[in-house]
């Protein structure tokens, strides 16, 4: 139960803030292109262009950073059920200059020393605001409960807001300021400890265990410390350190690539080779569940690896303007650390090279070759896993003209980690988030690509079994020789026709090779239906 309580809180924490990571992740970038400005170019501030761009820049940073409480409390009161807005006006009354006029009415300022009040503007955070908004959620229930409906729409939020802000800015905020210190002041111990010693074995235990976090979904609970440390530090310190987990995976991907190649294991480099480049930019999904994971011991090692990285930007006190983007991208945020942007953008790059290779120099030596040699293929997760990623990337390409029975792919030659798609018919194709239907366009039942067809003749995509035919003959299931799952339909919404147009060439249980003619279709009956004629080629698995 108590890991389920973890797991549900952590999630609930990552569905408030994954809707805001665009935001947060373009808002650190800017921050850190002005701090890097404000610190390499001369006399900026006298120079109209660089000083248009400053301000640009800045008040992008600005309108999220400084009002994070606002985005945090909106979204988190809409995630408990309560109305986003009066959770939104909450998060903004937390920064307002009010809050020290009334913490000084109540005799809880620090005129001497405003941080160390008892209640203060910002007092609390998004920790406070995440808590606010349970309590909005929960009193406006209640008394809309109560509230006569002609007018609920008037009454109910005004008395919500005024009942929940009283004991929200006298009790839950100075309550969540001191765990908000406290947080900082564990971290502060470890990740700003002017002991040398300290700072080295925290940054380097922070990277080594934080892709298990990454394999679990859980690593975006750690969102909540990063809010935490950045308002009450103005950085973040932690976030570079984890930053380099993906760096040491990096590193061990090059080391089972060197290895697969010697070993003749085609396959496993084409999975490689097709999931570094996510890698490099800091998107570490595709290695870890196509890689490294399913391997296991990789997993460690890489881990390991990369708390080398870790230690060195702890050690060398790295610190970024916010979170998101890891990798070669994220050094555009990492501008906060000591001794200006420019030293801290360095080191940053430099553990990131520090932990490649650490990482592969640690699987170097834990994981042999003989492992990888052609005779172990890759696990049925490893191969589905990579040509899902190609057909995702196949679906997001720009329309163009194919000729049916053309590939639509260039992976055959990689085997059983290939895919192989041939086009369906004749015309030009479209992605999937411009096919007219959302059941389609959203991904809902898997990642597919349509072709405006030019003619009737329809080709199966892949050499395989016919595995199913709709009895409305609107769409035929195949299953390849390597296990894909693929679904051809014809048409959106054509099921109405009732199989009028649409005319079946081959059986369930035939085999069928990619190219061979496998419907003939009416174009003209569906089109005077009302119907789009888009054949769309979905994975389904």
């Amino acid at each position: 139960m108590k890991k389920h309580g973890l797991r549900n809180g952590l999630k609930t924490i990552e569905d408030i803030f994954i809707p805001l990571l665009p935001g947060i992740i373009c808002a650190g970038l800017c921050g850190g292109v002005a701090s890097l400005i404000s610190q390499t170019v001369p006399g900026f501030a006298d120079k109209r262009v660089w000083q248009f761009i400053y301000q640009i820049l800045s008040m992008i940073n600005a309108s999220v950073m400084t009002f994070l409480t606002a985005w945090a409390g909106y979204r988190a009161s809409e995630q408990f059920g309560g109305t986003p807005i009066l959770g939104g006006m909450l998060g903004m009354i937390t920064s307002m200059e009010g809050i020290n006029v009334i913490s000084s009415i109540l005799g809880l300022y620090n005129d001497a020393v405003p941080l160390d009040s008892v209640l203060r503007s910002g007092k609390g955070g998004v920790l406070a605001v995440i808590v606010g908004a349970i309590l909005i959620a929960n009193v406006e229930k209640a008394i809309r409960s109560l509230m006569p409906r002609a007018v609920d729409v008037v009454f109910t939020p005004v008395i919500t807001i005024i009942v929940c802000l009283i004991p929200y800015i006298v009790l839950i905020m100075p309550l969540y300021g001191y765990i908000s210190e406290g947080i900082v002041w564990l971290f502060g111990r470890a990740c700003l400890s002017q002991d040398i010693f300290i700072r080295t074995i925290s940054g380097y235990l922070a990277a080594a265990c934080f892709l298990p976090l990454v394999a679990t979904g859980m690593h975006h609970g750690l969102i909540a410390l990063y809010s935490v440390q950045l308002e009450e530090l103005g950085y973040v310190t932690l976030y570079p350190a984890l930053a380099m987990a993906g760096a040491g995976q990096v590193g061990a991907a090059f080391a089972l690539w060197k290895k697969a190649k010697k070993a003749g294991n085609i396959d496993f480099c084409a999975v490689i080779a097709g999931a570094l480049p996510a890698g490099l930019m800091g998107v570490g999904e595709p290695l870890i569940y196509g890689v490294t994971l399913p391997l296991g011991r990789p997993f460690l090692t890489a881990g390991l690896g990369a708390g080398f990285g870790g230690a060195f930007t702890m050690l060398t006190q790295v610190a970024s303007t916010g979170w998101g983007p890891s990798g070669l991208l994220g050094a555009f945020m990492m501008t906060a650390g000591k001794g200006g942007s420019v030293r801290s953008i360095l080191f940053y790059l430099i553990g990131l090279g520090i932990s490649y290779l650490g990482g592969y120099a640690v699987t170097n030596l834990f994981y042999r070759e003989e492992e990888l040699n052609t005779e172990n293929l890759l696990s049925a997760d490893q191969a589905s896993f990579w040509r899902s990623s190609a057909f995702a990337r196949l679906s997001r390409r720009k329309p163009r003209s194919v000729k049916a029975g053309m590939p639509l792919t260039g992976a055959k030659e990689h085997g059983q980690a290939g895919l192989s798609i041939a086009a369906s018919a004749d015309g030009e194709t479209v992605p999937m988030n411009q096919i007219p239907d959302i059941m389609f366009s959203s991904g809902v039942i898997g990642k597919c690509i349509g072709i405006m067809p030019e003619n009737g003749h329809i080709l199966a995509p892949v050499d395989g079994e016919v595995s199913e035919i709709a009895d409305t003959n609107h769409a035929l299931t195949f299953r390849s020789y390597d296990g894909m799952e693929i679904i051809l339909l014809v048409g959106i919404d054509t099921f109405t026709l009732n199989g009028d147009g649409l005319c079946p060439l081959v059986k369930e249980g035939e085999n069928v090779v990619a190219g061979q003619a496998v419907m003939e279709v009416d174009l003209d009956k569906i089109r005077k239906a009302g119907l789009s004629p888009i054949v769309i080629t979905v994975l389904s698995n």
